[in-house]
């Protein structure tokens, strides 16, 4: 009889989320990290998490450990597109929610997380493989553990590279998060209370890799001045607040999810654009399926069976699919040039600010319900 019930290969977010729920139904967890590799960079990365993703963390104990500066409301959020006038406003109010999302710091959230493993009675932290019934591979896109399976990733390079920060900015936040679809720019300032409260923001600006480059060369007082250009003084005076972090944009999705003995979860499955913010709440959707197919499984039906697994691939596979396909859609949409497209996507989205059921429907989607 094997010691452990369930390897998850992987020891960030999404992994630690798995083997903490799966120690929650009383399955015997061995979490393995990747090796270390490389000196560890200062970690600017920021999440904007739905209520779906904030209710699995705060049943694991997770969520109300994080340190209120850490975990910042948006009650509202406003889209421009490339012409006057063209905008798409949500609010909490007119949603009927008391968040749209939560923007999250990634190292404090990857901290409580180590700390909750570490006094999770059923799982123990292991350095080599070990005999288990189920393999759950959540490595990231750049999965050797699916590598080594033979299991192809079919991958599109937009091109892009995300550049990231924390910036001060000299009017108050509100709550309010803030897209501009400047084709082919796409730069999004998500609400943070780090390091100065109601005066700090998370961003998130892909750009064209050539005009990436570009940028990421830039002391900060040039780059803040960029940033002020992009958005046109919308948040007031800019000033970095850490250093910028950059990686490559695609879109890309396994061949296969399941088989005899193993499962791909979050990213090792699906990458997806980050121009909506949904890529870790698509890994964390992962996570609550996988992990109640395994629930409900026959008394008589092993974890590693494929049957059973396959149930976990179907319940994923249409929402996933249907996240890839609309923001691959929206980044065509505006990264396209020339006046037909420019009037095309500024109209879309002034209409759908006027229908309010489109409104719901997307905020819907967005938040897991």
């Amino acid at each position: 009889m094997s010691v452990y019930d369930v390897q998850v290969q992987g020891a960030g977010i999404v992994g630690r989320c798995l083997a903490l729920t799966l120690a929650r139904q009383g399955l015997r967890v061995a979490l393995r990290a990747r090796a270390a590799g490389g000196a560890v960079r200062d970690d600017v990365r920021a999440y904007a998490l739905n209520r779906a993703s904030v209710d699995l963390l705060r049943s694991l104990r997770v969520w109300d450990a994080l340190p209120a500066s850490t975990r910042t409301p948006v009650y509202d959020m406003r889209v421009r597109g490339d012409a006057p006038g063209a905008e798409l406003e949500f609010s909490a109010w007119e949603q009927r929610v008391d968040a749209l999302a939560w923007i999250v710091d990634a190292p404090a959230l990857e901290r409580e997380l180590e700390s909750a493993v570490r006094f999770a009675p059923h799982v123990t932290p292991v350095v080599e493989d070990v005999d288990a019934e189920l393999l759950a591979i959540c490595e990231g896109g750049a999965s050797s553990a699916r590598a080594a399976r033979g299991i192809a990733f079919e991958r599109h390079d937009y091109g892009q590279r995300a550049i990231a920060a924390r910036l001060v900015t000299s009017r108050p936040h509100r709550g309010i998060a803030h897209q501009w679809f400047a084709s082919p720019d796409v730069l999004a300032l998500l609400p943070f209370d780090a390091p100065e409260p109601e005066h700090s923001a998370a961003l998130v600006w892909s750009l064209p890799k050539a005009r990436a480059d570009a940028l990421l060369a830039l002391d900060d007082a040039s780059f803040a001045q960029e940033l002020m250009e992009a958005t046109a003084g919308a948040v007031g005076e800019i000033r970095m607040a850490s250093p910028r972090a950059a990686w490559p944009l695609q879109l890309g999705r396994a061949e296969c999810w399941t088989g005899d003995g193993w499962a791909l979860v979050g990213d090792a499955a699906h990458v997806v654009h980050p121009l909506a913010g949904q890529g870790l709440n698509l890994g964390l959707g992962d996570v609550r399926a996988l992990a109640r197919v395994l629930a409900a499984r026959e008394p008589w039906r092993p974890l590693g069976d494929a049957r059973l697994l396959r149930r976990y691939a179907r319940e994923r596979a249409a929402p996933t699919r249907a996240m890839g396909e609309l923001t691959d859609a929206l980044l065509r949409l505006f990264a396209r040039e020339g006046d037909p497209w420019r009037e095309l996507r500024n109209r879309g989205l002034t209409l759908v600010d006027r229908i309010v059921p489109a409104k719901r429907w997307l905020v819907a989607r967005a938040l897991g319900s």
